[in-house]
């Protein structure tokens, strides 16, 4: 039977924790605050933004959502921000949308504060890569002794996420929506990141892999992942997200993590 990698379930003890921190750093005088933001109403985005403020009026930490109406607002704001004791942290809730202007946004954003980990500068990893790890640490998923197929290698969770295991020593491979997915088949553990809908297929993976959806894409107004829906009907997986509540829940909770460690210092 497929076992269902929940990353609510263990945000959930995560939260707990982080909400006795918070309380204990106000009784201090020190308020976490997250800045968030944003050029963006697309739905994807929204949703994100009000999970993130609902998590963080649960634990206690701040959180401003910020609207730009251009790249030149976003940057002014992030300046500003970079210089404003009260803000802890920052994000840029991605996709901006003019996406050339991405990289000059973020590595604005004072490494210290970059809290996403986004700029690859920071004293922070990406909070989506992390969250992968501690999904997969909190379920016990051997990653030593497993091939791993990673599927994107975007600034949000491929890239960053490579380095990750490469530096802890796995054995792990690249592939993009152009690979030959096919050759997933040969794979233990694969993390998909592409925001494609359906690119990994039911045919594509072997009986017992595990398999991580961290992809996230709109269509006809309904959340997407990267994997067809004829993966989640397989009973002969060794793991696999659900639909929702998988990755995201646990990059939210990375996210204040760092929050809450970046207003301690």
């Amino acid at each position: 039977m497929t076992k269902e990698l929940s990353g609510r379930e263990l945000a959930g003890f995560v939260k707990e924790r982080q909400a006795h921190v918070v309380r204990s750093l106000r009784g201090k005088k020190i308020f976490p605050k997250l800045l968030i933001l944003r050029d963006s109403d697309n739905p994807v985005i929204t949703k994100y933004v009000d999970l993130k403020q609902q998590y963080g009026e649960d634990i206690g930490v701040a959180v401003e959502d910020y609207h730009a109406k251009s790249v030149d607002e976003l940057k002014e704001k992030i300046q500003a921000a970079n210089s404003d004791p009260t803000i802890s942290g920052m994000i840029v809730q991605l996709p901006i949308i003019d996406k050339d202007a991405t990289d000059e946004v973020v590595s604005l954003i004072d490494p210290k504060k970059d809290v996403d980990g986004l700029s690859g500068n920071g004293k922070f990893d990406s909070a989506t890569a992390t969250a992968i790890n501690w999904l997969l640490s909190g379920y016990d998923i051997d990653l030593e002794r497993s091939r791993i197929a990673l599927v994107g290698r975007g600034r949000l969770v491929g890239s960053p996420l490579l380095k990750m295991f490469k530096n802890s020593g796995y054995s792990v491979d690249l592939f993009h929506r152009g690979s030959n997915l096919e050759e997933l088949k040969k794979y233990d553990i694969i993390i998909t990141a592409t925001g494609v809908p359906h690119l990994v297929k039911s045919e594509y993976i072997k009986p017992g892999a595990v398999v991580v959806d961290a992809g996230t894409a709109s269509e006809k107004g309904v959340l997407m992942g990267d994997v067809d829906e004829s993966v989640r009907d397989r009973t002969d997986l060794t793991a696999i997200t659900p639909k929702i509540g998988g990755v995201g829940p646990l990059t939210v909770s990375v996210l204040f993590e760092n929050v809450i460690f970046a207003s301690q210092n």
